[in-house]
């Protein structure tokens, strides 16, 4: 940036389109070779040409933007500082309640030790210079993310941590300097609210979703530990993707209404698998299938590998082709008995074991991409001028901001109350005794995100229903939102889940 000085009486005579200068937080610009190019047209720059035109822009952009045309700066006010903070990558936001209250100085958490806040500062950086670009890039194109984004997280253990604490993080060297035997579900949890600020909804499924609910059947229920051992490396490694299978036209949350079938050969040693999949995240470019199946006196649960009869179309959805969404078609696809997930005719535990983890990490994902718009919320009205006031100075709009942070706080600690049961529950106590609870976690979250994803666009106005500018992050949590409310199931069906296991456990001697 230029370091020439200027007083602001000589700013004034670069009024005119053949030099036209503005002063925005004490920073000069030249804006004469860009003014044609201006989106609001010239007319705009003429009205504010020699002035300062601080309070103007704030009220039309971010500060951010600013960062596209440091080439225009071309000096500073003499005598002046900027006062608008230049945010750098990893920093923590100051205004209150955009950050979780466990990243706030003044306040205290029973939850997160200096491991936890070491890995969250070290995440936010990973994903503020790499992640976030690369999520913005693909969300706009609807590509899948590179190779070279997916390396980079598994050079750096994330794609392991993932899937939890446990032996599959052995080797690895975690992002933060976790030990992997010390890694726990607050270690997880802070590394998926630090990942989904993407500012994008589609290709925060892009990374490796499909891997977070499509790998772990594979690590808990394959007895062929070569072929067990072999996937997870590639998975893990990015050199190979791979997805869950189980929906169908016919069977969304009802899981029991699948009709894909595998038919074992008659000498035993394959089955012949043919059906089709809806709705399949990362299915679209997945070398492995996780795929749910009816055989002969039951479910089962088989791992497909891409090849001859294995077809995938991509499906459109209300969100980018970045998530790689697919409808999937199995034509007589043959697959070896080696590749059974758990045992033959009882594979409903076994599809049934992954909802409880993928239902959390969609918690997890969900409350935080809502603060990101109570972020976005409150930095608009504080910036924002209407009939000469803030929004922030409009009673209707103080009252939708402290709507939208109670859910999300309320939100927040439910969760990190669950998480600690998690993390002081064996597997199978967790299958008993929290399945309920994740369950209403998650109906919580997502009506939450109903709720915050209206007001939000009711604040930001005609920007909140604009896909690029001011509005874009609130534009794209409300069309996208509700794929949490429908996914790892409805918000309708878990609600009656956790009520029928409140009454099975329901004491007799209760009248």
């Amino acid at each position: 940036m230029a370091t020439q000085t200027f007083t602001r009486e000589q700013v004034t005579k670069n009024n005119n389109a053949d030099s036209l200068h503005v002063i925005i937080d004490s920073k000069v610009y030249d804006l004469t070779d860009f003014a044609n190019a201006h989106p609001g047209g010239v007319h705009v720059l003429l009205q504010l040409a020699g002035q300062d035109a601080t309070s103007e822009f704030y009220s039309m952009h971010r500060h951010e933007i600013l960062t596209k045309y440091t080439k225009m700066v071309i000096g500073m006010i003499q005598g002046e500082t900027p006062q608008v903070i230049e945010p750098m990558a990893g920093d923590l936001c100051p205004i209150p309640y955009t950050e979780p209250m466990w990243l706030s100085p003044e306040f205290k958490s029973p939850y997160y030790d200096k491991s936890h806040r070491r890995l969250q500062k070290e995440v936010r950086i990973f994903v503020d210079e790499y992640v976030r670009p690369e999520a913005l890039r693909i969300e706009e194109v609807g590509e899948r993310p590179s190779a070279e984004i997916i390396k980079r997280m598994a050079d750096n253990g994330i794609n392991a941590m993932r899937l939890g604490p446990g032996r599959h993080l052995e080797g690895y060297n975690l992002i933060g300097g976790i030990e992997p035997r010390k890694f726990n579900y607050f270690h997880e949890l802070v590394l998926n609210q630090e990942l989904v600020r993407t500012h994008g909804r589609a290709c925060n499924d892009g990374f490796l979703g499909g891997m977070v609910i499509g790998l772990p059947p594979v690590l808990n229920f394959c007895r062929n530990t070569v072929l067990r051992d072999r996937v997870m490396c590639e998975c893990f490694s990015g050199e190979k993707s791979i997805c869950l299978a189980v929906s169908e036209a016919f069977a969304g949350s009802d899981v029991a209404a699948i009709r894909t079938t595998a038919v074992k050969s008659a000498d035993g040693t394959h089955y012949i698998v043919n059906g089709t999949k809806k709705w399949i995240t990362n299915g679209n470019w997945a070398d492995y299938f996780t795929t749910a199946v009816k055989t002969e006196k039951g479910y089962s649960m088989l791992l497909i590998e891409r090849g001859e009869g294995v077809e995938t179309e991509q499906i459109k959805t209300s969100y980018s082709s970045a998530a790689g969404t697919a409808f999937i078609t199995f034509d007589n696809v043959k697959v070896s008995v080696e590749n059974l997930l758990g045992q033959e005719h009882q594979g409903f535990p076994v599809i049934m074991s992954n909802f409880n983890h993928e239902r959390w990490v969609m918690a997890c994902a969900s409350i935080r991409a809502s603060r990101m718009v109570v972020e976005e919320c409150l930095k608009w009205a504080n910036q924002r001028k209407v009939f000469g006031k803030r929004l922030a100075d409009q009673p209707v709009i103080r009252g939708k901001l402290a709507k939208m942070i109670s859910l999300v706080e309320s939100g927040q600690s439910w969760l990190e109350v669950i998480t600690y049961q998690m993390c002081n529950m064996t597997y199978q106590q967790q299958a008993k005794s929290l399945a309920g609870p994740i369950a209403l976690l998650k109906n919580f979250i997502t009506r939450a995100a109903h709720e915050i994803a209206d007001e939000s666009v009711q604040v930001f106005g005609g920007r909140g229903i604009t896909k690029s500018g001011m509005g874009r992050v609130i534009e794209n949590f409300h069309r996208t939102y509700k794929f949490d409310a429908v996914l790892g199931g409805s918000e309708e069906i878990l609600g009656d889940l956790a009520i029928r296991q409140a009454f099975k456990n329901f004491p007799k001697s209760m009248l």
